[in-house]
């Protein structure tokens, strides 16, 4: 296959545009068949532009934050289009990563649609620059459907890095407990300080890899957690790495698996104007602050403030919008979403249109399937992997917390202060 850059960003050099560019399509060529020749003019298979707006295609860009770029499929011509007004980097943590973003893009222009599989390349949003990125096995066995396994030396096989294989579709040689499959709804998920995400229901706990329950559980709460009881309301780790407990009047907060002293403590005691008896709570990523939700309402918990809960609160969860009341869960991910669990159904929240996410398949989507990789549950749409039919595929979306970080926007907009709106 040809391509060409016939437009190139303005912030960076065209030799190293150049060199990123055909990095990004060397990860697929990596593990078939193709290859991919740059050109200096038309006609060729994939043509490359960096715009700003509104650029011919009837899909204008929305300038810093949010749509990164798009791409064709190759029966509509492949090619790919890249947001100028982004801030676009080579080999750093800070800005949007090119290299990755383009392996992205052009995985599309492949005929890869979006996978769901949260540790893809494929996966349907940014998580920020990664200096040992190699494909998932996922993203390997997607390519390899379409063009066939690599022949003529180099990698072939389907695992695209050093850690365990994850098959195109969910894992099928052991079904999680039967329970939790059969009856999805959950008390509590969190993140613990070392990253690893658990899932509370009734006495027993679940730990979640990237796309199932991890092997061996269900285990009881009291032998992970000693002292602390089932039933749990809400759970989060906040960023000075405690683990934080809500049952009914009381919270309980621990150091990794250590229950800290003089715990229980009342709800009222440590956590001024939140109501007990709560839903589910989580620290925002759009501001740092916790969150708390209880039937129709939520209240905003801010400890670096006196109160810490404003005179504003409660407010309706409707702020929230196209999020239903009494939800059971919430959660903000390791990839940037927010995530809020209701009976046998989750919702991705977008903290950049402050409203569930608009998606295909749409959400609320089946949790049985999407998190706990349950075989017999449904999906909402049928799939081959990560390969599907669609005249152009989803756009990108900016999702790296360093360069979006929103003070008090979204769900508190009447407390947003006047051009303090983006920090970065």
């Amino acid at each position: 296959l040809t391509y060409r850059i016939s437009k190139y960003p303005a912030r960076l050099d065209r030799q190293e545009v150049d060199k990123e560019i055909a990095k990004a399509f060397s990860v697929w060529s990596e593990y078939t068949d193709l290859t991919f020749t740059p050109k200096k003019s038309a006609p060729v298979h994939i043509d490359i532009r960096f715009e700003v707006n509104e650029h011919g295609d009837g899909d204008p860009f929305d300038g810093p934050g949010g749509t990164l770029a798009h791409a064709y499929f190759p029966v509509y011509g492949g090619d790919a289009h890249f947001d100028d007004a982004e801030f676009w980097t080579i080999g750093k943590s800070r800005g949007t990563n090119l290299f990755q973003v383009a392996a992205h893009e052009f995985g599309h222009s492949l005929g890869l649609s979006h996978s769901d599989v949260r540790s893809a390349l494929m996966a349907p949003f940014y998580r920020g620059y990664d200096p040992v990125f190699r494909l998932d096995s996922d993203d390997v066995q997607g390519i390899q459907a379409l063009y066939g396994r690599k022949t003529n030396g180099g990698s072939s096989g389907a695992s695209g890095g050093s850690s365990p294989t994850r098959p195109t579709q969910r894992p099928v040689q052991k079904d999680p407990d039967s329970e939790l499959c059969s009856s999805p709804k959950i008390d509590a998920i969190f993140n613990s300080a070392d990253g690893a995400t658990y899932a509370f229901k009734g006495d027993s706990y679940y730990k979640l890899t990237e796309n199932a329950v991890a092997e061996g559980y269900p285990k009881k709460i009291a032998e992970g957690w000693p002292q602390l009881p089932g039933n749990i309301d809400a759970a989060f780790t906040y960023k000075n790495g405690k683990t934080y407990f809500f049952q009914g009047t009381k919270y309980w907060r621990y150091s990794g698996r250590q229950m800290d002293g003089d715990y229980p403590k009342e709800i009222s005691e440590g956590f001024t104007g939140v109501p007990d008896h709560l839903d589910a709570a989580l620290v925002w990523g759009g501001n740092g602050k916790i969150y708390f939700y209880k039937g129709s309402k939520f209240w905003r918990f801010d400890p670096l403030k006196r109160p810490p809960v404003k005179s504003t609160y409660p407010k309706p969860i409707s702020n929230w919008e196209g999020l239903p009341n009494n939800i059971d869960a919430a959660l903000q991910y390791t990839n940037g979403y927010t995530y809020f669990f209701k009976d046998d159904k989750y919702y991705r929240f977008n903290d950049r249109t402050f409203s569930i996410d608009q998606s295909d398949p749409p959400f609320p989507r089946p949790v049985a399937h999407w998190w706990y990789g349950c075989k017999n549950s449904p999906s909402t749409f049928d799939s081959i992997g990560n390969i599907k039919t669609l005249k152009k595929e989803e756009d990108l979306h900016h999702n790296d917390a360093d360069d979006l970080i929103l003070d008090a926007a979204g769900p508190d907009t009447n407390d947003r202060p006047a051009g303090d709106d983006y920090n970065s």
